[in-house]
């Protein structure tokens, strides 16, 4: 190839996908309730995938005789056996169910992509990692709980009602049902209705790994089979992670019933980028933090805050690097970008997108061939975008970036805290003193330094204002799932 020719012209890749053989998945999958997959009384859905649109399995949907099940299922393991067991009998769960993960790493990342629609590379590399990180973090800390900074004789609330969402699907499982579990509490969990198939899936490793019958109870259905949940009188806790106004309302819906509650929900995250900031590694950063799992992330750095004087050049190298990455089938390994999740959200992205160009913004996509069928949208930049228009303070939820820029760090921390939202932010500088004055000031739950959207199961992760309350991760995510009982004796006297 001559220097002119590959100045305009990238290497071709062959084809290379992950074999679906692996999987052995069944036509129809029913409710794992008390152990067993049991048919539910709902009206059953298929889920597909979102690359191409064919069907993949037949899921079963639960009605409110079906959540009352799987409610006193949890109810009578708690009391009966989960309980009972010390905490390093329930770690030894706990870290039986990790290596069966680890087991069927590659099993679980096919399903995840075909279902989700991600780059089998991060369900590979990532996700699935993490998931078994996850258990094996939180295995550890089943039998040390009194030394977790709790007070003394820390106590599991009871049953936990998990409500999760499609963007991670067995990683937000795992995030749920670890601490849960490692703290004495038992589980009824309902995946979201399009992408349930990773934790069916995990139901077979719960039977795989002995797990007492009980103990973790999976129900499928759409948003009704998650309100009947969350508002049956028999759980102790909820959890959910989701859209903001998803959150508001079962907060009102909670509100006054005793139920310890954690949300974890949208984000308009600031990604800072001061010109002393290492550009390379900037560039990369900020295409992690947007373009990765087509900008599903909530919190995903979708505003990109950079200094005034550097902005022709960053914008120009980010649009030289998004023209490298490749669209298409998610379970080829060379895939950058997979497919949108669903019909319904890729709406929403063109929706806004279309609203951005109206107030002004210029819009650039990154070539593409878009597949004829499935459900995809190019990476997107937007620049000359203000502080006042939609895409700057709505959750797109996909790959579109908003450009702003900033002179002084003052104005940047004032524009980055201009959100509702408050869940992550990112801050670029080869100067350690100004990203600690900047992260100081700056109102996110996480804040990552010269990197973004990196995750330790030993770390808390969590937001404010719209972002949600109550943190996932750490010791700090052991909180939500226990209760002191020498406090809370000593407070109903």
């Amino acid at each position: 190839m001559t220097m002119e020719a590959s100045n305009t012209r990238w290497l071709d890749y062959a084809p290379a996908p992950e074999s679906t053989s692996i999987l052995h998945l069944k036509k129809s999958y029913g409710l794992f309730i008390d152990g067993d997959f049991v048919a539910g009384s709902g009206r059953s859905f298929t889920t597909i995938s979102p690359a191409d649109e064919h069907s993949i399995a037949e899921i079963a949907s639960a009605d409110a005789g079906d959540v009352d099940r799987a409610v006193a299922a949890a109810r009578k393991a708690y009391n009966s056996t989960w309980s009972k067991l010390g905490g390093a009998d329930r770690g030894k769960y706990l870290y039986r169910i990790a290596r069966l993960v680890q087991e069927r790493a590659r099993e679980l990342a096919v399903a995840e992509s075909l279902d989700n629609g991600k780059p089998i590379k991060e369900s590979r590399d990532v996700d699935v990692p993490l998931v078994a990180a996850w258990f094996f973090y939180y295995a550890g800390w089943a039998d040390k709980l009194e030394h977790a900074g709790l007070g003394p004789n820390p106590r599991a609330l009871g049953v936990a009602a998990q409500v999760i969402p499609w963007n991670f699907p067995l990683l937000m499982l795992a995030w749920k049902i670890a601490p849960a579990l490692a703290a004495g509490n038992t589980v009824v969990i309902k995946p979201a209705e399009t992408t349930p198939l990773s934790a069916l899936i995990f139901a077979e490793i719960l039977q795989q790994a002995d797990l007492p019958n009980g103990v973790v109870n999976i129900i499928t259905g759409a948003g009704e089979t998650g309100s009947l949940l969350v508002n049956h009188p028999d759980v102790n806790k909820v959890a959910f992670t989701g859209s903001t106004a998803v959150g508001r309302a079962i907060a009102k819906s909670t509100a006054g019933t005793g139920k310890k509650l954690t949300l974890e929900l949208g984000g308009k995250a600031a990604n800072i980028v001061f010109d002393d900031a290492p550009i390379d590694q900037a560039i990369e950063g900020i295409v992690n933090g947007i373009f990765f799992n087509q900008g599903h992330v909530c919190c995903a750095g979708s505003r990109l805050l950079v200094q005034e004087n550097i902005e022709t050049e960053v914008v120009d190298r980010l649009k030289e690097r998004l023209v490298t990455l490749r669209m298409g089938d998610p379970l080829d390994k060379n895939t950058d970008i997979g497919a949108i999740n669903s019909r319904a959200q890729l709406d929403r992205i063109r929706a806004l997108s279309d609203i951005g160009e109206e107030e002004g913004a210029t819009r650039w996509s990154a070539p593409c061939e878009i597949p004829a069928k499935g459900f995809w949208f190019a990476p997107t930049i937007f620049t000359g975008v203000e502080t006042s228009h939609r895409i700057a303070r709505e959750e797109i939820f996909g790959p579109v970036l908003s450009v702003l820029t900033f002179r002084t760090p003052a104005e940047a921390i004032a524009k980055a805290n201009n959100t509702p939202y408050g869940l992550s932010a990112g801050i670029w500088s080869d100067k350690g003193s100004k990203v600690l004055a900047v992260a100081d000031k700056l109102r996110a739950g996480v804040i990552w330094a010269n990197t973004f959207n990196k995750f330790d199961p030993s770390s808390p992760f969590g937001g404010y204002k719209e972002s949600g309350y109550g943190r996932e991760g750490g010791r700090h995510g052991l909180a939500a799932y226990l209760t002191n009982a020498v406090l809370q004796s000593g407070a109903n006297k």
